[in-house]
């Protein structure tokens, strides 16, 4: 599967262990019991994000979505149970057709999740997968130039051939990819954003999606490696703390809003400084 190349050179390049499901000999006990109990081998705590991506064809009867495997199926069900007892980061891409109902199931606090459409009645074959995969060590997915490809920018950069490849073929586009990172499970799709960040916003005037996935790289910089681990995670909780604030900004008092403001932003100054002084 071309998918899967892409992935595991992108994967070798991050230095990241890699585990694949389904590729080699079907086994006896089928492909849904194999990852079950992958995951169920992967640590449950930390601050390095934990990547699961399916690959390969979905299908959606009306009322459930199912990835397909050999063997049984997997569910949004299967996953959100044995998902549920992880408290570290989650990057969960179901880049399958008719995958949008996976959404709603695994979204949840410090995930992100993407689905390579934006329905389960999108049943045609997904491409998105592919470009996703590919965006990972390209540089021009690099959209704000930090020498870094991170995950909203693959997903934007993804969505962009994906549309690109319908529009040169003359075809009506089967497929609409979503990212979702609030916890919400609504899922914003690529054509809300400019740039890297989220210039529409649901009727629900619920907070935009974006912002943590912006900080999350498959593949780092070297900036960003020289960050220790306890640094980037503070820099990343006061940087979505000013995402948020600055969303409120219209409802809040002048005064408070630059108040609040100013104290987040001195101390992401004070943070980086120190880190980069550092012996």
């Amino acid at each position: 599967m071309r998918q899967a190349t892409l992935w595991s050179n992108a994967c070798q390049q991050a230095g990241a262990q890699l585990v694949s499901v389904g590729l080699g000999e079907s086994g006896a006990v089928g492909d849904r019991a194999v990852l079950e109990e992958t995951l169920a081998a992967q640590a449950r705590e930390g601050t390095d994000p934990l990547w699961l991506v399916l690959a390969g064809h979905g299908t959606f009867d009306g009322q459930a979505a199912r990835f397909n495997l050999r063997g049984p199926d997997l569910t949004p069900g299967d996953l959100a149970a044995w998902l549920e007892p992880f408290h570290r980061p989650l990057v969960l891409i179901n880049a399958a057709s008719a995958s949008a109902p996976f959404m709603n199931r695994l979204s949840g606090t410090n995930r992100v999740v993407i689905t390579a459409t934006r329905s389960g009645h999108e049943q045609n074959y997904a491409r998105f997968g592919d470009y996703l995969a590919a965006t990972f060590t390209d540089p021009a997915a690099d959209l704000d130039k930090d020498g870094q490809a991170s995950l909203l920018e693959a997903f934007l950069s993804a969505s962009a051939r994906v549309a690109e490849f319908y529009k040169d073929e003359g075809r009506l586009a089967t497929e609409h990819a979503l990212i979702e990172d609030t916890g919400d499970g609504l899922g914003t799709p690529a054509d809300w954003f400019r740039g890297v960040r989220a210039v529409k916003r649901p009727a629900s005037g619920a907070v935009p999606d974006g912002a943590r996935a912006h900080q999350i790289h498959l593949i780092p910089s070297a900036a960003e490696l020289a960050l220790p681990a306890e640094v980037r995670a503070r820099r990343d909780a006061l940087e979505l703390a000013v995402f948020r604030l600055r969303e409120t900004k219209s409802g809040r008092p002048e005064e408070e809003y630059l108040r609040e403001l100013e104290q987040l932003l001195l101390e992401l100054a004070r943070l980086l400084d120190e880190a980069e002084h550092r012996p």
